[in-house]
């Protein structure tokens, strides 16, 4: 069985070292070595001044709006994982879908204006894929009206633009270490923010609103990282350039392979951008001869599983389609990419002989 992902698991030897030192110790959770460790070193890797570890990255959003005391209605994208509004629901904000822009999938800045009203507080843009959105156009709108931008980067682990971390855009970013990411601790995420007030707020509102031993300052939730994630995480790190560049490899062959064949269309590197390579999506539409989901009928019978990220889109869910922000009238670019995405196998173990199967199957259309 071919996946659409699968976890980097480092040799077993190795995390055994450190799950050793977790049993000598005696100390799960709760800010241990391992979690300080970590906090220290992806802040150190990832080019940002503080970053904050949680249990999951959904969490992450969660705490990240609470933090930020966001409230009445927040314009966020259609095209994501629905973790992304879900966390607006969970703190009863209202999202207000608007359109993506056709070449990346990014919340489009061109929609952003006519859906603010007196009751929005903050933007919530998505890197989808990994590809950086139009931070400039966004923060412009932004400090316009007044408005919090925090960004989903759960996609974006190690991307950076003209040398620099996105993650360091907005007010806050938000990172998922789920076990499909391109950098993972089984389960986790994290929160970058820009200062040490801020941090030591999501601290606390990650840890029960506890400030000290005999203060509680907010009512916050437990989503703290354990040290068992942590020193995974601290030995995922040690490989984590290698495993991009494979997956760079990868991409790299799907475009070759792929580039001839009429009806599929796939993004492109941006210029001045370093890519991780978390998802490689491609784009059937009806020149190819047959439907997204026929291909991905057919490949599923020869168990390559690939995966249609994003569709349905979260519009079109139960919870969000009473919305009028939902109409998919309001939302046709959007829906077309949800209507003709397709992401295919990538992962540092898949093997290079396997993309070229996977890649003749897709040209004996």
């Amino acid at each position: 069985m071919i996946t659409v992902t699968q976890p980097f698991l480092p040799p077993l030897e190795e995390f055994n070292e450190y799950l050793n030192k977790i049993w000598e110790s005696k100390w799960l959770t709760n800010n241990g070595q391992f979690h300080q460790q970590l906090e220290k070193e992806l802040a150190e890797f990832l080019g940002v001044h503080y970053i904050c570890l949680f249990s999951n990255g959904a969490l992450a959003l969660v705490t990240a709006l609470q933090c930020l005391r966001i409230t009445g209605e927040v314009i966020s994208t259609p095209f994501s994982f629905v973790a992304t509004t879900h966390s607006l629901w969970w703190n009863n904000i209202k999202p207000v879908f608007v359109d993506i822009d056709p070449i990346y999938g990014n919340l489009n800045p061109d929609c952003i204006e006519a859906a603010i009203t007196p009751q929005t507080t903050a933007i919530m843009p998505v890197h989808v894929y990994g590809n950086p959105c139009n931070n400039e156009k966004i923060q412009k709108i932004a400090d316009t009206y007044g408005l919090k931008v925090i960004y989903d980067a759960a996609h974006a682990f190690h991307i950076r633009k003209d040398g620099n971390s996105i993650l360091n855009w907005g007010d806050l970013s938000i990172l998922s270490f789920h076990a499909t990411k391109v950098f993972n601790t089984f389960e986790g995420g994290a929160i970058i923010c820009h200062d040490s007030t801020t941090k030591k707020r999501l601290d606390d509102l990650k840890n029960f609103g506890i400030h000290d031993e005999v203060t509680v300052v907010a009512p916050g939730i437990n989503a703290k990282m354990n040290e068992v994630q942590a020193a995974f995480g601290l030995l995922q790190l040690k490989y984590i350039e290698q495993l991009i560049y494979k997956r760079k490899q990868i991409a790299e062959l799907y475009r070759q392979l792929l580039k001839d064949i009429e009806g599929i269309s796939f993004m492109r590197d941006i210029e001045g951008v370093d890519h991780n390579y978390s998802y490689f999506p491609v784009f059937i539409d009806e020149q190819y001869g047959k439907s997204r989901d026929e291909l991905y009928e057919e490949l599923k019978m020869k168990n390559i599983f690939t995966r249609r990220y994003f569709y349905p889109l979260i519009s079109e869910f139960s919870t969000y389609k009473g919305l009028p922000s939902s109409s998919p009238g309001n939302l046709p670019i959007a829906t077309k990419m949800a209507a003709q995405v397709l992401c295919l196998p990538i992962y540092p173990d898949l093997e290079f002989d396997t993309v070229e199967m996977i890649c003749q199957l897709i040209k004996n259309k």
